[in-house]
């Protein structure tokens, strides 16, 4: 069908559809086939079910911008039948349900997703995740993650995208990168990790960032970074990479007497590092000395022991000797007590 939708503005030239704050509760169903560029845009549409976009009635769409509909619930195979769609936008949608199958099985040649503010909920963070380890996106070569309150990232989350060139993880709450690993992203040009909650780079990222070799725009501004010890190798590989946009601007968030320092401009004195503390290895340290010093003690008790058996013996003996003594004392006591005889002539005698 070559007609414009009555809810949509058609452009046939451009080859581009906008269905842009309609209300719209479902897909258009007559959409035109020559269409490349469609926008369904600040809708109502909450879940798009399998079907969606009819096979073989959009053989051309390439660009599909779904962002602000409310969308909560995505279906397996929901975008299955969109043989050329190289560009999907799914920002600004409070989803809770994402099928790791949306794309079907087959692999899709989508090269460019956003879901800026779009995984709010951890179980859609999960789905995303399975569905990239799947090696459906193959293709991939920009991924936007940005505005979407990420603590962590599930591990080898990136693992199966190597044609991934820009990753945005921006505007976030990441506390680390300990179990993210981007070995394998050897496309990978841009990484924005700015505006998160970063406090340290430890030395196996920043080894990651070196084994890169067309990473040359790293963006990691507006992030908490605590200056202590731990912040040496960030601090050396900044002054030595040319991978960090703006790295002049980076600064201390804590403690209070480097704030606001310029990273660049900490040396080993700042930090007060120069003897390293490692307080298990004092404290396994103290525990051996202490079994030394028990063990040494109690060698020497058992050597005074032996030396002085034989008195010990006989002191032995005569606190037996004592013991017996007092014990037969007590039975006469208790015999004179018993007998009747006895204690009346013990009376007597006593008179």
């Amino acid at each position: 069908p070559g007609r414009c939708p009555a809810t949509c503005e058609c452009l046939e030239a451009a080859k581009t559809v906008k269905c842009v704050n309609r209300n719209l509760t479902a897909v258009p169903p007559d959409l035109p086939s020559y269409v490349r560029n469609l926008f369904i845009t600040g809708n109502r549409l909450a879940r798009l079910p399998v079907g969606a976009f009819p096979a073989q009635r959009l053989p051309e769409l390439s660009a599909l911008n779904l962002s602000g509909n409310h969308l909560r619930d995505v279906e397996a195979d929901a975008l299955a039948a969109l043989p050329a769609l190289r560009q999907l936008d799914l920002s600004g949608n409070p989803l809770v349900s994402l099928s790791p199958q949306v794309f079907g099985e087959g692999g899709s040649p989508l090269e460019e997703l956003a879901l800026r503010g779009a995984l709010r909920d951890h179980g859609v963070l999960l789905s995303l995740a399975t569905m990239l380890q799947s090696g459906v996106l193959r293709n991939l070569s920009r991924l936007e993650l940005a505005d979407n309150e990420l603590l962590m990232l599930p591990a080898g989350m990136f693992a199966a995208l190597p044609a991934l060139r820009q990753l945005d993880l921006s505007n976030n709450s990441l506390v680390g990168l300990r179990n993210v690993s981007f070995q394998g992203l050897g496309q990978l040009q841009s990484l924005n990790l700015s505006n998160n909650s970063l406090a340290v780079l430890r030395n196996s990222t920043l080894a990651q960032f070196r084994g890169l070799p067309a990473l040359r725009h790293i963006s990691l501004g507006r992030n908490t970074w605590v200056c202590d010890c731990a912040i040496e190798d960030l601090v050396t590989w900044l002054k030595e990479s040319d991978q960090v946009e703006g790295k002049e601007a980076l600064t201390c968030a804590y403690p209070d007497k480097m704030l606001g320092k310029a990273l660049l401009k900490i040396n080993g004195s700042d930090l007060n590092c120069s003897v390293p503390v490692d307080l298990p290895s004092q404290l396994q340290t103290s525990y051996v000395f202490l079994g030394i010093v028990l063990a040494l003690i109690g060698a020497i008790f058992l050597l005074v022991l032996y030396l002085n058996r034989k008195g010990i013996k006989k002191w032995m003996h005569n606190i037996r000797d004592a013991c017996r003594d007092h014990m037969e004392g007590y039975h006469y006591r208790y015999e004179i007590n018993a007998d009747p005889r006895l204690t009346n002539l013990s009376s007597n005698s006593d008179v």
